[in-house]
């Protein structure tokens, strides 16, 4: 099999494979910039930055890499509109939007000539996104690492939404390897998102011991987490899922108003900062996907695409 380039409104991406973007701080400029460099797109997690912090981040991936370069930023926060404008005048490749869309985001998007790209659930929510203006849709199901949308598997998402738009269709959740690319593709999407996989590579931003955890973990240790986002979310069985498991709360110290709306179960923000930044695990949310068992060792983005490509090149030849 070979990957067919991808086309998203006015870019062109050689390799057909978007590294999703983990929140807070897992997905900075090194690491969006080495997937960049080969040849797929590398995105930058808005979400949890400040308006400063996100323009620096632009910057310095814009210093490492001639590729292309987007950012994520998940709807409920409430600095959505900030973060996506401060991207679009720093003149990103395109912007991803997960956990909702508004329809201002296509009209901002249509200013700056800046492709806009959902993450949808639905062919419903396919074709609403594709009537306001989306130039892509990522379809994301319930293997997916971080919060979810669904409860239904990606693969019988994709071949719903696959018939109902005309625009590209790129699959997310639960694609570690060349084996998983391979199905997908074979589904009908046009291309991949990838987290998990590039969660445990050398370049993400996360700590040691959130990468190590990655490494020991097993199927068995993946759970779903009730997010004050007013979503589930899919992790890491840890000292701190025992905190919040069904309906117990967490003190929160200083609230900053984050979201949009937060049902103060606990503070996510300070629960995904001592995830992926200072490996206190006793006060840590750790995200993952569904197959996070299948990585069982931390890679630099280069070899991961090696492996990838690898996999997917062989097959049928």
């Amino acid at each position: 099999m070979r990957l067919k380039e991808l086309k998203i409104g006015n870019l062109t991406v050689p390799i057909p494979i978007i590294q999703g973007a983990m929140a807070v701080r897992i997905s900075t400029a090194p690491l969006a910039a080495a997937v960049a460099n080969e040849g797929g797109i590398g995105l930058i997690a808005g979400t949890g930055m400040s308006l400063e912090e996100l323009r620096n981040e632009i910057r310095r991936a814009r210093k490492l890499t001639s590729g292309i370069i987007g950012v994520n930023v998940l709807f409920a926060v409430s600095e959505f509109a900030g973060l996506v404008k401060t991207a679009l005048a720093e003149g990103v490749d395109l912007i991803v939007s997960g956990a909702g869309f508004s329809r201002d985001m296509f009209s901002w998007g249509k200013e700056y000539n800046t492709p806009i790209v959902p993450i949808v659930s639905s062919a419903k929510l396919g074709q609403m996104a594709e009537r306001l203006g989306a130039s892509a849709v990522v379809v994301e199901g319930k293997e997916a690492g971080g919060h979810l949308g669904t409860d239904r598997p990606m693969k019988d998402i994709l071949q719903e939404v696959k018939k109902a738009v005309g625009i590209p269709v790129i699959g997310a959740g639960g694609i570690v390897d060349g084996y998983d690319i391979i199905e997908v593709m074979e589904l009908g999407a046009d291309g991949v998102q990838m987290g998990t996989r590039f969660a445990a590579s050398e370049e993400s931003n996360a700590s040691k011991e959130f990468k190590d955890l990655y490494v020991r973990a097993t199927d068995d240790d993946v759970v779903l987490i009730n997010s004050p986002v007013g979503l589930l979310g899919r992790g890491i069985r840890n000292p701190f899922y025992e905190l919040i498991e069904g309906d117990k709360r967490v003190k929160i110290d200083a609230c900053v108003n984050c979201l949009k709306r937060c049902s103060h179960k606990f503070c996510i923000m300070d629960a995904l900062n001592h995830a992926t930044q200072t490996g206190d695990y006793n006060k840590a949310l750790i995200f993952s996907g569904e197959k996070v068992g299948k990585i069982t060792e931390i890679l630099p983005v280069k070899k991961i695409f090696e492996n990838l490509l690898e996999t997917v090149h062989a097959h049928n030849n």
